[in-house]
């Protein structure tokens, strides 16, 4: 399994103002592409590595099929938080199998998550929004971070539909805390449609779908949902529903693709 990119893809990445000026172009393009041409195009667009984060959800399944199956040239990067279901990692393989690609794996930092368990037991995230957040920093955003170090853009699955937050984010935005352009190429996309375009295809996806799981995370954190309840619902659904359903990989503010 390749796990290569062409170096053309390994060049220093462009300044901000550079990433701002493509990120606008793309943001005009993309609604009148279909989602391999938005890959491809922000793939001939943007020089540097470009990284997608996959947490083998619908829509990141329905990312890296385009991805995989035309060879585009965007490194596929996924987070093992050590508290994944068994149904991700069999999609994960089933993946892997079906593409013949790798899709690089990034672990939480082992001193700082023994540390952080001793001191808050296995399950000590429930104890507070602000313990929950400090979970998933050490699982998540950290090698969130180390995936993107040296990229110039990140791919990712965000819809629109999911949630109120999600909703006012751009197709492209410059992401000032990675300093590198963000891309959300379903954000136009209902979950419908996504789930047309994985039947179509054949793309594996994960059977928690078929259970009631809109949106999967790590086991103890998520739970199937009912019919009138919002996709991010089952996410922490211990905490008070007014509050933010984030781990902390988005965050709300990214600047519009048009700004420095």
């Amino acid at each position: 399994m390749n796990q290569l990119l062409p170096q053309h893809r390994l060049q220093n990445r462009p300044d901000l103002h550079s990433l701002a000026a493509i990120g606008l172009r793309l943001a005009e393009a993309f609604p009148h592409l279909d989602l391999g041409e938005r890959l491809a195009v922000a793939c001939e667009a943007i020089p540097g590595r470009i990284v997608f984060t996959t947490s083998f959800g619908l829509e990141d399944q329905a990312i890296a099929h385009a991805i995989l199956s035309r060879d585009i040239a965007i490194e596929l990067v996924t987070f093992d938080t050590g508290r994944l279901f068994p149904e991700t990692h069999e999609v994960w393989e089933a993946t892997e199998a079906r593409y013949g690609r790798g899709i690089r794996a990034l672990l939480p930092e082992r001193h700082a998550l023994e540390a952080w368990v001793a001191r808050h037991g296995i399950n000590g995230f429930r104890a507070s929004v602000e313990t929950r957040q400090a979970c998933c920093a050490l699982r998540k955003v950290e090698p969130l971070m180390r995936a993107l170090n040296g990229a110039a853009a990140w791919v990712t699955g965000i819809r629109a539909e999911q949630s109120p937050e999600r909703a006012m984010m751009p197709f492209a935005a410059v992401d000032s805390e990675h300093r590198l352009l963000k891309l959300n190429p379903l954000l136009d996309w209902t979950r419908d449609r996504v789930w047309k375009f994985v039947r179509e295809h054949a793309v594996p996806y994960n059977a928690l779908h078929d259970r009631g799981f809109l949106s999967i995370g790590c086991a103890p954190c998520t739970r199937a949902v009912a019919p009138d309840e919002p996709e991010r619902a089952g996410r922490w659904w211990w905490e008070q529903p007014e509050q933010q359903k984030e781990c902390g990989l988005h965050r709300p503010g990214d600047s519009p693709a048009h700004q420095k």
